[in-house]
């Protein structure tokens, strides 16, 4: 259920063309779809302004193609993250229009176009190409979700002369998500050139002292350049929905005429 939802049965209601008793009904699912396995939020979208996003990892194909077909259903966009490629073709089965996004094990019915309300753009880096994955599933979330998109990638600190010459780009982003393995150092030093918000994502590349990303995810929350933001690790889309309501707070300000 959206806010233009809502609205047009509301202005139904009142020019008298939607009787009560089926406004009512329209509005049954409201707040959340008892599923018995899962409790659907489809009041998210008019809270937040973002769907529910389906974690598809431990899921079912068919426990991910009820939940999304309810989503889609009641007019809302559905986003699975962690969706394998098996999973992905039977989920198809049940939703048609399903397309599945292989670089970032993402799968999306796009029902209606997400609206810009960014102030800015927001711009992905990733270390190397290891961090592909992980950092496609916050460059699409974040296009997903509204906002213009830039990717920098294998740009990490062991060639630095590859960041450094394309310090226009960072410069021009409102907020920067940066994606990095192994020591995870290259946050700090994008943070370190900039004074943009930084969202770091460690991810679980590494050899074997790497711990499977906690020395990435350690060695960001010990960043030497202050006002980084760290999320979990391997979690591109928790950054991508950071940078969205980050960048959202600037469009907001601009809109009310307070910047």
């Amino acid at each position: 259920m959206t806010e233009t939802s809502i609205r047009q049965i509301l202005e139904q209601i009142a020019n008298g063309s939607l009787s009560v008793e089926r406004a009512l009904s329209d509005l049954r699912h409201l707040p959340f779809a008892d599923l018995e396995f899962a409790k659907v939020d489809l009041h998210r979208q008019l809270r937040r302004g973002l769907p529910e996003v389906v974690f598809g990892a431990g899921k079912t194909a068919a426990q991910i193609a009820s939940i999304g077909a309810h989503i889609v259903e009641r007019g809302q966009n559905l986003i699975v993250t962690r969706l394998d490629e098996d999973k992905a073709r039977q989920v198809r089965r049940r939703l048609r229009r399903l397309e599945y996004r292989r670089e970032a094990s993402l799968g999306t019915v796009i029902v209606h176009e997400q609206a810009p309300r960014g102030h800015g753009s927001v711009l992905v880096i990733c270390a190397g190409t290891s961090d592909l994955a992980v950092a496609e599933e916050a460059a699409l979330c974040a296009e997903l979700f509204g906002n213009p998109v830039s990717r920098l990638y294998d740009v990490g600190v062991a060639g630095l002369h590859r960041l450094t010459s394309n310090l226009e780009l960072i410069a021009a982003a409102a907020v920067v998500i940066v994606v990095a393995g192994m020591e995870g150092a290259l946050p700090s030093v994008v943070a370190g050139l900039i004074d943009k918000p930084v969202i770091a994502v460690p991810t679980s590349v590494g050899y074997g002292a790497a711990l499977g990303g906690i020395a990435a995810l350690l060695g960001m929350l010990n960043a030497c350049s202050g006002g980084i933001t760290v999320v979990n690790i391997d979690n591109g889309f928790g950054a991508a929905l950071s940078a969205t309501l980050i960048n959202r707070v600037g469009w907001s300000e601009q809109a009310n005429g307070t910047r």
